[in-house]
C-alpha cells in the first residue's frame, strides 16, 4: 500500500475507485466497505484508494479537542493496509479546506486528481463548502464528470456509526472482550518504552513503561489487563496495568507491562500491545507487600488465561 500525506502528492494515471472518510477503529462495518472498494477495484482493473483528513474535522471545526480516536493514523495505515488497500491518502484537514466548494472538490480532486471512475459513499454523506451538497449532487457530478457513484446504504452506515459508538464505550467500561468482538481484532496501543520509577523491580515485577505520544488515541478505563505484544518476531503475553499507581500516591495515569516468561532490554523500542482480557479495577493497596501478593495472583490468571490459547 501507498501511502500519501496530501492529495497534491498522490500522481497516477490509472483509474482509481474511491471512498471517504476517517475509517477509524478499521472495525467489521468498515472492512465490508473496504472489501467492496478492493473487489470493485480488481474487478475494474483499477486502484483502489481512501481519502480521510487528519486532524479529525471536528478537531477543527468545532474545536473540539476532546474526541478521542480508536487508531493513531500510523495504526490506522496498518490496518487498512492489512486489508488489501491500494492507496491511502491521510490529507491535513485545515479551515481553508472546509471551505472548497463542491463542485471544485469534485473536478480538481476526484476527476483530475485521483481519475475517478467510481466513488462508494454513503447515502449521507455531505461535502463541500459548508458541507452543502449531498448524495444527490454528488451524483450529478458524476453524470457530467463521467464517474459512477455506488451508495452504501442506511443499514450500513448505521452499522458503521454504531459499531464505533459501541466499541468506544465498551472501552471505556473497559470491556476489552466485547470491544475486539466489534473491531474484528485485537485493540492495540502502539508507543515507545521509556524508563519509569522501576518500582516494579523492586517486587520482582519489571515493566515496561509505554509512553503513547498521540493525545488523542482512546485509552481503556484503567484497570489490570492480560496482553500481548510481538517482540523480535515472537510473540510474547503479559499482564498489562492503566492507572496512576494509587498505591504508591501517584498521579499521572502510566502504561505498564510485565511481559511473562521475557528477558531483554526494551528501552526506546516502539511497541505495539493488544488488550486480550481484563483482570480487575486499579486499586490502592495497605501495603507494597499486599500489592506484590495481588499482582502474583494477577499473574497466575493471566498465565490460565493464556494455557487456552495455546
Amino acid at each position: 500500500m501507498k501511502i500519501f500525506n496530501t492529495i497534491q502528492e498522490f500522481q497516477s494515471k490509472n483509474q482509481t475507485i474511491a471512498t471517504l472518510g476517517t475509517f477509524d477503529g478499521v472495525h467489521l462495518g468498515h472492512g465490508k466497505i473496504i472489501e467492496r472498494l478492493t473487489q470493485s477495484a480488481f474487478d475494474e482493473n483499477c486502484e483502489s484508494l481512501v481519502l480521510t483528513f487528519f486532524p479529525h474535522p471536528r478537531m477543527v471545526l468545532q474545536n473540539d479537542g476532546t474526541i478521542k480516536l480508536l487508531n493513531t493514523i500510523e495504526e490506522r495505515a496498518l490496518l487498512l493496509e492489512k486489508a488489501g488497500l491500494d492507496n491511502l491518502i491521510v490529507h491535513p484537514f485545515d479551515q481553508k479546506f472546509s471551505q472548497m466548494e463542491a463542485e471544485e472538490f469534485v473536478k480538481i480532486i476526484l476527476v483530475d486528481q485521483f481519475h475517478i471512475k467510481k466513488i462508494i459513499i454513503g447515502h449521507d454523506h455531505r461535502f463541500g463548502r459548508n458541507r452543502s451538497a449531498d448524495i444527490n449532487d454528488l451524483i450529478a457530478f458524476g453524470k457530467i464528470y463521467n464517474f459512477e457513484v455506488e451508495q452504501i446504504s442506511a443499514e450500513e452506515i448505521d452499522e458503521v456509526s454504531i459499531s464505533s459508538t459501541k466499541i468506544r464505550n465498551t472501552l471505556d467500561a473497559g470491556n476489552i472482550v466485547l470491544a475486539n468482538e466489534y473491531l474484528g481484532y485485537n485493540y492495540f496501543l502502539t508507543g515507545k518504552v521509556i524508563q519509569g520509577k522501576q518500582l516494579g523491580r523492586t517486587i520482582n515485577f519489571p515493566t515496561a513503561n509505554i509512553k503513547i505520544e498521540e493525545d488523542y488515541k482512546l485509552i481503556p478505563q484503567n484497570g489490570v489487563y492480560i496482553v500481548r505484544s510481538f517482540i523480535d518476531g515472537n510473540l510474547v503475553y503479559g499482564m498489562m496495568n492503566i492507572g496512576t499507581n494509587p498505591t504508591v500516591d501517584g498521579k499521572k495515569q502510566s502504561i505498564e507491562v510485565h511481559y511473562l516468561d521475557f528477558e531483554g532490554d526494551l528501552y526506546d523500542k516502539i511497541i505495539a500491545v493488544e488488550l486480550l482480557h481484563r483482570i480487575r479495577s486499579e486499586e490502592k493497596f495497605p501495603s507494597f507487600d499486599a500489592l506484590r501478593q495481588q499482582i502474583e495472583k494477577d499473574r497466575i490468571t493471566a498465565k490460565e488465561f493464556i494455557k487456552d490459547l495455546r
